[in-house]
């Protein structure tokens, strides 16, 4: 049978398109050409003609097209306090960043979008393409499911399309460009919604409005979160554009590729896509954090990221080995007591796939009958970047104690919460679900751990900071209840109340409700 390859260069044009953007897989597939691939040339903009300029450095070609601004520094002087105290920080992000800021940068232009934008993951994820919230969020953008779904990011058993570097890029520019166009083209109003919401930020500027106050980002009752979200994109912008100012070090990312987009006609195992264009697996997967398992998923045709001059070593590699090599293949004979669900998970594949290789039409299975059945060429944990792998390191992080929940302050750090309640920041790290090198956003919640051997002696340091220690109980709604007198009565908030059981203001309780509270334990014996 004859075997495709389809390659391509992504690169930035010296023009911007306004056409819309497509996110999922076949559309990624549809849209690939070849080009030959060049430098950035487009000029800084000014009313007077200048000489074209070619930065060498992409970092620089983004500076020097800024369009964003507070209306003073002080806006941001937390935020860049932050990063001077922590120099190393950005280092190590923007040479995180390299393999995708120009392939991130390019699309940001194609949708006239400001240029700001390509940073947004570094704030967002520290450019970590595997970065996981305590919310669900996932990827370089941290899409939730269900804002991935609604912008095309399929999910299934092989693959999550909210951390496929180019699917999730292409999403999130198309997500920025509909908020701006909600909100009339103010472009610190959509990276506001971005983060928290376009509802919530709509809500806060009739509020405004209300009032006869100003309606733009800077006066806007916001989330603590969302308040600081904003200025720190713009202080890592200040910062890039003027490292020397602030004493960082910025990692330079050449102006050019640094990608090649390779379609795969066939499901391949993972480990010889690493094998065939000489790169470690982890690379593969860091290249590819949509691959959830030990293969690409089993509907080709299916697009992976390589660097450019390993897609060559890679595309000889392909004319040059039976496509029957690509994947391990085993027949086995089904015994008594097996399933097609029970191989599916014996042999970390689907059952979907099982009966489409076999061409079963049914789920019914006998003794003696043989499938095909595709099968890993190494031992699971030599997929060390798989999600299962990732999972069981993160559930093997012991959690013992008493559970308490950590609000973060102004000027909190991982160092400086770890100490606080002696403990690592690994553990930190494990049980938040946080990537090691993004800053902490004021008001959110820490889990932490605490042994029973410390419980006691800090009980008292843990109420007067404003820890909680909570418990997780079910009421039942009686006659006469409403929300305000169960807020009351276990102490919590009714804003609480709404948000924990996902209730609306306009629908009565129900008796005979169960509603979900969060009990602070410390509290309720304290009065």
């Amino acid at each position: 049978m004859k075997r495709f390859l389809y390659l391509s260069f992504f690169f930035l044009s010296a023009c911007t398109s306004q056409e819309s953007v497509s996110t999922s897989q076949e559309s990624v597939k549809k849209n690939i050409a070849n080009v030959n691939a060049k430098a950035i040339t487009k000029p800084v903009q000014s009313a007077q003609a200048k000489p074209v300029i070619v930065e060498a450095d992409l970092w620089q070609y983004i500076s020097n097209r800024h369009i964003l601004s507070a209306p003073n520094q002080k806006k941001l002087f937390w935020h860049i306090d932050w990063f001077k105290k922590n120099p190393d920080y950005l280092t190590r992000v923007t040479k995180r960043a390299k393999p995708y800021l120009y392939l991130i940068t390019q699309e940001v232009e194609k949708a006239g979008l400001p240029i700001e934008i390509a940073l947004l993951p570094i704030v967002e994820s520290a450019y970590y393409p595997f970065s996981y919230s305590h919310g669900t969020a996932s990827g370089l953008w941290q899409f939730i499911p269900s804002t991935g779904k609604l912008y095309g990011l399929k999910e299934d058993w092989w693959y999550d399309g909210r951390r496929d570097v180019l699917a999730s890029t292409k999403a999130a520019v198309k997500y920025l460009k509909n908020l701006s166009k909600l909100f009339k083209g103010d472009y610190l109003l959509a990276i506001a919604a971005y983060n928290s919401g376009p509802g919530r930020v709509q809500k806060a500027i009739r509020k405004n409005k209300r009032l006869g106050k100003k309606a733009d980002f800077w006066h806007l009752d916001l989330p603590a979160e969302t308040r600081g979200y904003v200025p720190r994109l713009l202080a890592v912008a200040e910062l890039i554009k003027h490292p020397e100012r602030y004493g960082q070090t910025i990692t330079p990312v050449d102006n050019k590729p640094q990608l090649q987009v390779v379609t795969l006609d066939s499901q391949f195992d993972l480990d010889t896509i690493a094998q065939w264009a000489d790169i470690s697996l982890d690379d593969v997967y860091t290249l590819n954090p949509g691959l959830k398992r030990w293969a690409t998923p089993s509907n080709p045709p299916y697009v992976i990221l390589l660097p450019i001059d390993k897609a060559k070593i890679f595309e000889r590699n392909l004319n040059s080995h039976p496509k029957n090599t690509r994947v391990r293949w085993l027949r086995h004979k089904v015994t008594s007591g097996e399933s097609l669900s029970f191989l599916a998970h014996k042999f970390k594949t689907t059952l979907s796939q099982i009966k489409s290789i076999n061409n079963m039409s049914s789920n019914l299975i006998k003794v003696g009958d043989y499938l095909i059945v595709p099968l890993a060429q190494r031992a699971e944990n030599d997929y060390a970047l798989s999600e299962n792998e990732r999972e069981k390191r993160r559930l093997n992080s012991k959690k013992t104690g008493v559970k308490i929940i950590h609000t973060v302050a102004k000027g909190d750090n991982l160092w400086k919460v770890a100490k606080q309640y002696n403990v690592k920041i690994k553990s930190l790290v494990k049980w938040n679900h946080l990537v090691h090198d993004k800053p902490l956003s004021i008001g959110k919640k820490l889990v932490i751990w605490q042994t029973k051997a410390t419980k006691n002696k800090d009980l008292s340091k843990i109420t007067s900071v404003g820890i909680d220690i909570n418990r997780k109980v079910t009421y039942r709604v009686k006659s006469g209840d409403n929300l305000s007198t169960i807020a009351r009565k276990f102490k919590v908030r009714v804003r609480d109340l709404k948000l924990w059981n996902q209730l609306d203001s306009a629908k009565p309780l129900q008796i005979g409700q169960k509603l979900k509270i969060i009990v602070n334990v410390v509290n309720s014996k304290m009065k």
